[in-house]
C-alpha cells in the first residue's frame, strides 16, 4: 500500500583524503594507505562469508524448495513470443529503429571521445529519463560513463515498448510481462553495479573501501533482521518510535478483541459532533499512517475540527488467528467496533471512513447492512478503496489460480508473513524502494535518510491465510463483489446494494488502487448518494495531504454518468490544495447537533493509553 520514494542523502560524512586531518597528524604515507585498503578488503571478505553463511541459514530455516516459477511468468512469456513470432514485420521494423538509434548514439559519444563539444542532449525514441542514481557528475562529463547511461537508457526504453506494444496479446497478460520486464530491466541498470558506478568508485577509491566495509554490515543486519531474508532498510531505523515521535494524537484503547483495538482520541474541543466518526484502516499497513505525527495527522485535524474520532488498530497476526476468516473481520471486527463505538457514545448510528482494503471490507459490510436493513451507518467515506477489480492494477499481476496454489506453502503458519506484503509492495515500485537503498546502504553505506512515511512502509503485517486468500480470490479473480454477488452469511452481496451518503476519493497517480478502477465501483452504486473526487498524487501522499501544507489539488464533477474517469475529468472543476476541507463541509452537516466534549472511555472505561499495544508488534524485531 505505499507510493513512497526513497531518498539517498546521507548522515556520513566521509573522511578527509590526502593532505593535513585537521588533527595535526601527518597525512598517511602510500605504504599507509595501501595497508589499509588491504585490511578493509579482507574485512569485506569476512563480512560477505557471514552473508552468504546467514542467507543460506534463511533458506533452510524456510522450508520449502524454492519453485522454479513461483510467480507463474512462464506462460505469460509464452504469449509474448508468439506474439513476436506472429508479427515479424513489425518485430523486424523495432529492430531496425533500435540499431538505427544505437547508431546516432555511438557518433554522439565517438565525438565526445574525441573532444567534440557535447552541446545537445540526446533525444532518441523511447528513451527513458535517468533517475536519480545518474546524478553523479561522471554520469553525463565523463564519455565512458555517459555511454553506459545513454545506452542503457536506450535499449531498456526499446525492451519495453516493444514488450507493450508488439502483436496482439490479452491485456492482462501484457501487463503482467511489461511489470515483470520492468522489473528486470530496472535491475540491469548500471548504477546497481559496483564497478560501472562512478560515485561508488570514487568514494571506494577517497574511503579506501570503508564504505564497502559499513555497507556489508548494514545488509548483514539487514538479513539477521529478516531471519535470512534481506529486509532493506528505507530510513533510520532507531529515529522513529511508535507512541514518542509517531502516532501521538492523544486518547485510550476502549475496548479490544483478538482482532483489533478500539481507540477513542480525546477531544480538543469544548463542543463536538454528536455522532461519532470511526475509522476502518487496512490491515496490510498500520493505521498510523493517518496519524503519522502532529504536522500530517488527519486524526488530530479531525479532533481540532470538533469530530469525535475512533480507530480500529488492528492486530499483527500470527499462528493464533489462523482460523479468522473475512466474515470475522467484517462481524467481529469493524462490525463489532461500530456496536462499541455507539455503546461509548450512545448514538444510533455512525459515520465510517475506510482506507484501501479497508474500504474493500467497508464495501461488503455496507451492503449486508444495506440488505439486511441495519441501519446504524449514516454514512460512509471511502479512501482509495477498490470495489471493482476488473482492472485493478499492477497487483492484479501477482494474482491467479496458480499463484495462489503456490502460495498456500508459505500460508501453512495460518498467515501470510509480513516480509511477503512488504516484497509485493516494494516490487511495484522497485527503482525507489530497492535498488536506490542497494547503491546507497551498501555500496556507498550510507545510513538512509530519517524519514518517517518510510519508517511506517518498512513496518510490515502479517495476513490470516484464509482472509489473504478470501480476498485473492473472490475479489482479485473473480470480482465476485461487483459481479455475480458475494456470499456472506447467507446473504448474496453486491456492489450495487450499497446505500447512503458516500464520499469517495480516488488518486490520480495510485498504483494500488488505480483511479479509473475506483470510478468503476463508484459508477456501480446505483442506490448511494455519492460525491465522487479526483485527488492529485498517488495512495498516500493523495490522502494524507493537511490543508496547510498546500499542496496538490483535486477534482469535483457531481456528473457521474460517464464511462471513464478520463471524461468525467474533462468536466471536473480544479480546485488547488487538500481535498480535506470539502470532505469536511460534507461530513459536518452529517455528524449532527453538537453536544459537551467526550473524554475517552467514560462509559466502556479504559485499557490503556493510545497508540495501544496491537500496533507496536513489528514483525522485523524480537518478541
Amino acid at each position: 500500500m505505499t507510493e513512497t520514494k526513497g531518498n539517498s542523502d546521507s548522515t556520513h560524512t566521509a573522511p578527509a583524503a590526502g593532505g593535513e586531518t585537521g588533527t595535526g597528524k601527518e597525512a598517511p604515507t602510500l605504504v599507509e594507505q595501501g595497508q589499509e585498503i588491504a585490511q578493509n578488503m579482507v574485512e569485506v571478505f569476512e563480512i560477505s562469508s557471514q552473508i552468504w553463511q546467514k542467507w543460506m541459514e534463511g533458506q533452510v530455516q524456510g522450508g520449502h524448495a524454492p519453485h522454479p516459477d513461483p510467480l507463474n511468468t512462464v506462460p505469460s512469456f509464452a504469449e509474448l513470443m508468439r506474439a513476436m513470432w506472429d508479427n515479424p514485420q513489425q518485430v523486424a521494423s523495432m529492430t531496425i529503429d533500435y540499431w538505427a538509434a544505437q547508431q546516432a548514439l555511438w557518433q554522439k559519444s565517438m565525438l565526445k571521445w574525441l573532444g567534440a563539444k557535447d552541446e545537445e542532449n540526446l533525444d532518441l525514441p523511447h528513451m527513458l529519463k535517468p533517475d536519480r542514481r545518474f546524478a553523479h557528475k561522471e554520469w553525463s562529463e565523463n564519455a565512458l560513463f555517459e555511454y553506459l547511461k545513454q545506452n542503457y537508457l536506450l535499449t531498456a526504453g526499446w525492451i519495453q515498448n516493444a514488450v507493450q506494444n508488439v502483436g496482439d496479446m490479452d491485456p492482462k497478460e501484457r501487463k503482467k510481462v511489461a511489470l515483470y520486464t520492468r522489473n528486470y530491466v530496472e535491475a540491469l541498470n548500471p548504477a546497481n553495479f559496483f564497478a560501472l558506478n562512478p560515485e561508488v568508485l570514487e568514494t571506494t577509491a577517497r574511503e579506501k573501501g570503508e564504505n564497502l566495509v559499513r555497507g556489508l554490515k548494514m545488509m548483514l543486519e539487514d538479513l539477521e533482521r529478516g531471519k535470512g531474508q534481506l529486509l532493506i532498510r528505507q530510513t533510520d531505523m532507531d529515529a522513529f518510535e511508535v507512541g514518542r515521535n509517531m502516532a501521538v494524537t492523544p486518547g485510550k484503547v476502549i475496548w479490544q478483541n483478538d482482532i483489533l483495538q478500539l481507540i477513542q482520541y480525546s477531544p480538543a474541543t469544548e463542543k463536538v459532533y454528536a455522532r461519532p466518526l470511526l475509522f476502518i484502516p487496512p490491515w496490510i499497513n498500520k493505521y498510523y499512517i493517518l496519524d503519522l505525527n502532529p504536522k500530517k495527522s488527519m486524526v488530530k485535524w479531525l479532533v481540532e475540527k470538533g469530530y469525535t474520532v475512533f480507530m480500529i488498530s488492528w492486530v499483527n497476526p500470527d499462528d493464533r488467528h489462523k482460523d479468522k476468516t473475512w466474515d470475522d473481520y467484517m462481524f467481529e471486527g469493524a462490525s463489532a467496533a461500530i456496536d462499541a463505538v455507539l455503546k461509548e457514545t450512545r448514538q444510533r448510528s455512525v459515520n465510517v471512513v475506510s482506507y484501501c482494503i479497508g474500504g474493500t471490507l467497508c464495501g461488503t459490510l455496507s451492503a449486508y447492512m444495506a440488505r439486511t436493513n441495519d441501519r446504524r451507518l449514516n454514512s460512509t467515506t471511502f479512501f482509495t478503496a477498490q470495489l471493482d477489480f476488473e482492472d485493478a492494477g499492477e497487483l492484479q499481476c501477482l494474482v491467479d489460480e496458480q499463484i495462489l496454489t503456490l502460495m498456500g506453502e508459505d500460508l501453512e503458519k495460518g498467515y501470510l508473513p509480513a516480509e511477503r506484503m512488504a516484497a509485493a509492495f516494494n516490487m511495484l515500485r522497485s527503482n525507489d524502494l530497492i535498488w536506490g537503498y542497494i547503491v546507497n546502504n551498501y555500496l556507498l553505506g550510507r545510513d538512509p535518510f530519517p524519514f518517517d512515511l518510510l519508517y511506517w512502509n518498512s513496518d510490515s503485517t502479517a495476513m490470516p491465510a484464509k482472509v489473504h486468500q478470501f480476498y485473492l480470490q473472490k475479489f482479485y479473480i473473480d470480482n465476485a463483489f461487483a459481479r455475480e454477488g458475494l456470499e456472506i452469511r447467507g446473504e448474496n452481496l453486491k456492489l450495487g446494494d450499497i446505500k447512503g451518503p458516500v464520499y469517495h476519493i480516488a488518486t490520480k497517480e495510485d498504483h494500488i488502487a488505480p483511479a479509473h478502477s475506483v470510478y468503476r465501483g463508484a459508477k456501480e452504486m446505483k442506490q448511494a448518494d455519492i460525491r465522487f473526487i479526483l485527488s492529485g498524487s498517488g495512495h498516500i501522499a493523495g490522502v494524507v495531504n493537511p490543508p496547510q501544507l498546500n499542496k496538490y489539488q483535486f477534482w469535483t464533477n457531481p456528473d457521474m454518468s460517464h464511462e471513464t474517469i478520463e471524461a468525467w475529468l474533462e468536466g471536473a472543476e480544479e480546485t488547488p490544495g487538500s481535498w480535506w476541507e470539502d470532505w469536511d463541509a460534507w461530513l459536518g452537516p452529517k455528524s449532527g447537533r453538537k453536544v459537551n466534549a467526550r473524554e475517552p472511555g467514560a462509559v466502556t472505561g479504559v485499557i490503556e493509553d493510545a497508540p495501544g499495544s496491537y500496533v507496536r508488534k513489528r514483525f522485523d524485531k524480537a518478541e
